[in-house]
C-alpha cells in the first residue's frame, strides 16, 4: 500500500540553478535514505526565490506545489547546520533546513548540497522532514506553483532579489521622473489629453465649491456599455480599483497571472493575502492555459491585453477561468487601443464572478486626474463601494469621464487604435532588423516586450542617448534581460532605432 504524501523537502537554489539539478539532488537524497519521490507533498524554499526555474521545474516534474516563506519567518527556525553566508545572502541561515522544518514534522535528512560547480560552490541544498497530517493541515496556505505546471516550468530567472522579490511598486513613470528623456517607458498616448478635453476638465473648475456628484459621468460610462448604472462604480484610476478589490471582496486564494502590472498583487499584498502566482512562459508566448490557474483559487486576475507582454487573450479563453464561488477579474486598462476592442468582457454579463477594470488614463493622458471604473454584478459593485470613501472620484475627473464616453470621444478613440496599430507595426519592423533581440509576438497592445542580452546596460546607455525604456525585472516572471517599449509615432521610432543601434554597437565584447 503507497505511503500518504508527507513528506516535505525544503529546497535552496543558487540563481540560474537548472531543474535537472534540483531534481537530481532531491532524487539521489530521497534514494539515498530509503524514501520514495512518491511521498513528497511540496517543495518549501524563500519567497524570493519562488520564481527560480530549477525549483519550479523540479516541482513541475515532480507534480507537487512549491510553498513559500519569507525570510523572516525561516530566520525564526532553529536548523541544525547554519550557515553565516547564506544567512547573509538570504536572511536565514539555511534556506533548505529552514523552510523544511518551518511546519514542524521530524528531521529526516539534514541539509544536503550538490556537486560543487565551477566557482567552487554547490548549486542546490535540499533537506527532507516527514509531517504528520495534524502538522500538514496547520500548515500556512501553499503560494501556487503553476499547476498542472504546463506554463511555468523554467521560466526565465529574475534578477538578484532581496527577501521581497521583485519590486512590484516600480512603474514607467520612475524611469522618466526629473528627466528630460524621449519617454518610451510609460504607456499614456502622447500629445493628449486633447483640447476639447482639456477645455471641459476647466469649466468643471467652476464647480469645485460643490461637493462631486458622479451620478452623470456613472450614467455615460453605463451607456456607453450597455448596461444599467447599478453594474458600474467610478474610481480615481484602475489603481484604487485593485485597492478596493483586494480589501472588500472575501478571497482564501487569490491568484495573479503574471507576467503583467504589478499593482493587483501589490494590493493583495497589502491587504494581508497569501497570493499566488501563475507565471506564463516566454516559449508559449505567454498565453494563458487555463488549466493552469488552481482549480481553488477563488479570486484570478490576468490583463488583456496584458501589460507588459502586449499579449491579447481570446475571450472564449478568458471565460473558462469563470467558476461559481470565484472572482474573475479582467484589467482591461489597455483595451480601448485595441481596434474593435475585440475580445472585451466589459459588456458581458453572463459570466459568473465577472469583474472588469478599465482606465481613462492612457488613452486619454489623464494619469495626473486619475480616473478609471469598475463594471460587475450589482452586489459587487454595492461591497466595493462599501468601501470606498465619500466623494472619491474629484469633479474634474468625473467631468472628464463624461465626455470621454461621448460619441466624438468614441470615435477619437477609435482613431488612435488603428493609428497606434500602424505605429506599433513600423516599430516591429524595426526591431526585426536586429538579430539579438526577440519580441514577444503577436503585439496587441500600445507597447511591445522584447529581450535581449544585457538589457539593463542597452537601457543605461539609452538613457544616456536621450530615451526612457521600462526595465523588465520588476514582474515576476521576467528577469534582467527584457525591456518594454511604448509605442509612439513613425519620427519618434526612427530616432529611437538609432539611438538602440549605437546602445548595441557601443556594448565592450565579453572575452
Amino acid at each position: 500500500m503507497n505511503r500518504p504524501a508527507s513528506l516535505v523537502v525544503g529546497v535552496g537554489a543558487r540563481k540560474g540553478a537548472s531543474a535537472d539539478e534540483v531534481l537530481e539532488l532531491i532524487v539521489g537524497t530521497l534514494r539515498a535514505a530509503g524514501l520514495d519521490a512518491a511521498e513528497i507533498a511540496e517543495l518549501a524554499t524563500l519567497d524570493s526565490k519562488a520564481d527560480e526555474p530549477g525549483i519550479v521545474g523540479a516541482a513541475a516534474t515532480l507534480k507537487v506545489p512549491v510553498r513559500v516563506h519569507r525570510a523572516q519567518e525561516l530566520a525564526r527556525v532553529r536548523v541544525p547546520h547554519p550557515s553565516g553566508a547564506v544567512r547573509d545572502a538570504a536572511g536565514t541561515p539555511s534556506v533548505a533546513e529552514a523552510a523544511a522544518l518551518i511546519g514542524g514534522g521530524d528531521l529526516l535528512v539534514p541539509k544536503q548540497k550538490s556537486a560543487p560547480g565551477g566557482g567552487g560552490a554547490s548549486s542546490v541544498t535540499c533537506a527532507v522532514v516527514r509531517r504528520s497530517v495534524a502538522e500538514s493541515m496547520s500548515a500556512p496556505p501553499v503560494t501556487y506553483g503553476p499547476e498542472p505546471f504546463t506554463m511555468a516550468a523554467m521560466n526565465p530567472p529574475t534578477q538578484d532579489l532581496d527577501v521581497a522579490g521583485p519590486d512590484l511598486r516600480h512603474h514607467g513613470d520612475a524611469e522618466v521622473r526629473g528627466h528630460d528623456l524621449t519617454d518610451l517607458a510609460v504607456n499614456v498616448r502622447t500629445g493628449t489629453p486633447p483640447g476639447w478635453l482639456r477645455e471641459r476638465i476647466a469649466l468643471s473648475l467652476g464647480s469645485l465649491a460643490a461637493y462631486p456628484d458622479g451620478r452623470p459621468a456613472r450614467a455615460a460610462v453605463a451607456a456607453r456599455h450597455g448596461l444599467p448604472v447599478e453594474r458600474v462604480l467610478l474610481t480615481a484610476g484602475a489603481a484604487e480599483a485593485f485597492v478596493l478589490i483586494a480589501r472588500a471582496l472575501p478571497a482564501r486564494r487569490p491568484v495573479v497571472v503574471h507576467p503583467q502590472f504589478t499593482e493587483p498583487e501589490a494590493a493583495l499584498r497589502a491587504a494581508g493575502h497569501e497570493v499566488g502566482r501563475v507565471l506564463l512562459r516566454p516559449e508559449d508566448g505567454f498565453l494563458l492555459d487555463p488549466a493552469a490557474v488552481p482549480d481553488d483559487a477563488d479570486l484570478v486576475v490576468i490583463g488583456n491585453p496584458t501589460n507588459p507582454t502586449s499579449v491579447l487573450h481570446p475571450a472564449g479563453v478568458l471565460e473558462k477561468l469563470a467558476r461559481p464561488g470565484r472572482t474573475l477579474v479582467i484589467d482591461e486598462a489597455f483595451m480601448d487601443a485595441v481596434p474593435g476592442e475585440r475580445e472585451a468582457l466589459c459588456g458581458r454579463t453572463d459570466i459568473p464572478g465577472l469583474v472588469v477594470l478599465r482606465s481613462l488614463t492612457k488613452t486619454w493622458g489623464l494619469a495626473g486626474l486619475r480616473i478609471g471604473y469598475v463594471l460587475a454584478d450589482p452586489a459587487t459593485i454595492a461591497v466595493l463601494q462599501e468601501a470606498q470613501p465619500l466623494w472619491p472620484v474629484s469633479s474634474p475627473a468625473l467631468a472628464a469621464a463624461e465626455a470621454c464616453m461621448e460619441p466624438r470621444a468614441l470615435a477619437e478613440a477609435a482613431e488612435a487604435a488603428d493609428r497606434i496599430a500602424v505605429d506599433r507595426a513600423h516599430l516591429l519592423a524595426g526591431l526585426a532588423e536586429f538579430g539579438e533581440v526577440r519580441v514577444v509576438e503577436p503585439a496587441e497592445g500600445p507597447f511591445v516586450l522584447l529581450r535581449v542580452e544585457r538589457a539593463a546596460e542597452i537601457r543605461e546607455r539609452l538613457r544616456r542617448l536621450g530615451f526612457a525604456a521600462r526595465r523588465g525585472d520588476t514582474f515576476p516572471g521576467l528577469g534582467p534581460e527584457w525591456l518594454r517599449l511604448a509605442v509612439r509615432d513613425r519620427v519618434t521610432t526612427n530616432r529611437f532605432l538609432q539611438a538602440f543601434d549605437q546602445a548595441l554597437q557601443a556594448l565592450p565584447r565579453r572575452p
